[in-house]
């Protein structure tokens, strides 16, 4: 893995399809170094035509929710100045159930990749981290949002989100000592294997706004949650 010492560095989990393969896109198309995580990067054939094209991405396999793998990835990129963690990787989990139908096997894998797993991610990562005074974003939805449910249901799913939004939020001040900084971000509603295809938003036109949101980013946005268009939403 090399690096050139004038690039920004942004690690990016879930870098195999949607959000995260078109975050992958645009970080290297923008000059950034970029370390692309996935669980299985041999059959992630869209990255791996990215990593023939751009010698700026660097592509790791990684299971987020295997913690001995992200502690020893991070042992070997102990030396990177991360200015930028994405934690992208996501899982949905069972859709259309009724109230007294939570699975709960599923609701415990929603939870460790959907809110556990970046946590963990953070924690390994954090000297690197501190070595690039890093932005910590974790990629949310509007559906862990008390303000924003206007509708109910989704319990799992929300609930994993909502609980991502708070370990943000404490992060942003627990980090300030060491200039890490942590958002949360709403993509939207997206064109993606879990967005579906009515979703309103590209991959494109989401990671486009989003990027705008943490190229602009300043102290007092640290803590906060954003969507793509740049709109502070609800707690």
């Amino acid at each position: 893995m090399t690096h050139e010492a004038t690039l920004k560095q942004v690690l990016i989990t879930g870098s195999n399809r949607g959000i995260g393969l078109a975050l992958t896109r645009l970080y290297c198309k923008q000059n950034w170094q970029v370390i692309a995580c996935c669980r299985d990067p041999e059959s992630a054939t869209e990255l791996k035509a990215l990593s023939d094209e751009y010698q700026n991405l660097d592509v790791f396999a990684l299971d987020v929710t295997d913690y001995d793998a992200v502690k020893i990835l991070a042992a070997d990129l102990k030396n990177v100045h991360l200015n930028l963690l994405i934690n992208n990787a996501g899982y949905y989990g069972p859709k259309g159930y009724a109230f007294g139908e939570t699975d709960v096997a599923e609701w415990r894998k929603v939870f460790e990749i959907n809110t556990i797993a970046p946590m963990k991610m953070i924690e390994a990562f954090n000297q690197q981290l501190k070595n690039g005074n890093g932005l910590i974003a974790n990629m949310s939805s509007a559906m862990g949002s008390m303000g924003e449910n206007a509708s109910g249901g989704s319990y799992i799913y929300r609930s994993s989100k909502a609980a991502l939004n708070a370990i943000t939020k404490s992060m942003s001040i627990d980090g300030e000592a060491d200039g890490i900084r942590a958002i949360a971000l709403h993509p939207g509603w997206v064109k993606t294997d879990m967005g579906g295809t009515n979703a309103l938003l590209t991959t494109e036109q989401s990671v486009t706004g989003l990027k705008s949101v943490l190229d602009n980013f300043n102290d007092s946005q640290n803590g906060a949650f954003y969507d793509s268009k740049g709109r502070n939403l609800a707690w």
